[in-house]
């Protein structure tokens, strides 16, 4: 779904390069060269570029995924656009703000009320127990002990670690340390949330856990995230729109959908490749127009996974509606059309 107010987040023209004068190699005609001219440029003055003209948009809200291999720039991205590394050049507005124009003043008041960060190394002070390391954002804004301690304790019953108020760091599980770390994150009550890998130091069974937890909380709160992963299959579970980059440049962003069945190149296959795709597309993704033939059909809404519709097709079940909110009927499934739609090779822009 695409949402046709403004964005929360904008990044546009976003570069990050490592070298001994960034700043000059982006200077002067760099802004009228072509992409691949800047890129050579950068090379033959021996930079290297860690992102390069990355711009998209995240709307209030919604969860945008960054994902790639190790190397493709998805954190770096994410640090920058935070600042927490400083970009080279480009533009990143949070509603009218431009954060790369910000204060260093402004920028700390930014991050302080407006932005919640977790990171891979859940970050907590092993010398606090959970209730002051929820706490400690809310004592660095200032404000009373009564009051923090009850936002704390808030976020604290939220991610379901109430009863461990008193608990130190080494008393928890790993999962429960990114609980507090989740919760420490949202007791500023951030209006844009960055999660870089929050999950990928667990094991198993405990991400799987954590990231039910973490579409648990988005329901409530409706926060607008950016979320990095590697794992493609976590960024199908978790996004509304995917974005995935390679070598620091963006190759392909869209609806987890859109990714699946239109995979923009060669490279966004691969990361599909062992996909179970009925536990990812969705009855709205692959229907048909309402099949009209005055019989009742069985009916799913436009949201269900198409493993739930297939289990509703029988020997005498050859169509299933899908049924909208109202009542109304969407469109409908038929057993071809969805085995066409489960492979792999079926068409793509590039085929």
């Amino acid at each position: 779904m695409t949402s046709r107010a403004a964005p929360k987040l904008s990044v546009r023209n976003l570069w990050k390069i490592y070298g001994p004068n960034p700043r000059r190699i982006v200077s002067g005609a760099f802004r009228d060269m072509t992409h691949e001219r800047r890129l050579e440029h950068v090379r033959e003055a021996r930079h290297f570029v860690a992102a390069a003209d990355v711009s998209f948009d995240v709307h209030e809200g919604r969860i945008f995924v960054i994902m790639g291999l190790s190397g493709s720039g998805k954190s770096t991205v994410l640090r920058a656009v935070s600042r927490l590394d400083e970009p080279t050049c480009g533009q990143v507005f949070l509603d009218d703000t431009d954060l790369l124009t910000a204060s260093p003043r402004a920028l700390i008041e930014i991050r302080r009320r407006k932005m919640g960060m977790v990171f891979q190394s859940f970050g907590l002070l092993p010398h606090l127990d959970v209730m002051q390391n929820v706490a400690f954002p809310l004592k660095a804004q200032g404000l009373p002990r009564d009051r923090r301690e009850a936002r704390a304790r808030e976020m604290i019953d939220l991610v379901g670690l109430k009863g461990r108020e008193r608990s130190y760091p080494h008393q928890l599980s790993g999962g429960q340390q990114q609980r507090v770390g989740i919760a420490r994150s949202l007791a500023v009550e951030p209006e844009l949330w960055f999660l870089d890998e929050p999950f990928s130091a667990l094991d198993p069974l405990i991400r799987a856990q954590m990231q039910d937890e973490f579409l648990r909380l988005q329901k409530q709160l409706h926060k607008t995230i950016v979320f990095v992963t590697h794992d493609f299959l976590e960024a199908l579970k978790l996004a509304d729109t995917i974005c995935i980059m390679k070598d620091g440049e963006i190759v392909q962003i869209g609806a987890p959908a859109e990714i699946v069945l239109r995979p923009a190149n060669a490279y966004v296959r691969e990361f599909i490749g062992d996909v179970p795709l009925a536990h990812v597309l969705r009855a709205g993704d692959v229907m048909s127009p309402p099949r009209n033939d005055g019989r009742a059909h069985p009916s799913v809404p436009p949201e269900a996974i198409l493993e739930d519709a297939i289990r509703l097709f029988g020997e005498t079940t050859e169509t299933v509606d899908v049924v909208g909110a109202d009542g109304a009927v969407l469109g409908s499934l038929q057993p071809l059309q969805v085995i066409r739609s489960l492979h792999h090779d079926g068409p793509g822009p590039d085929r």
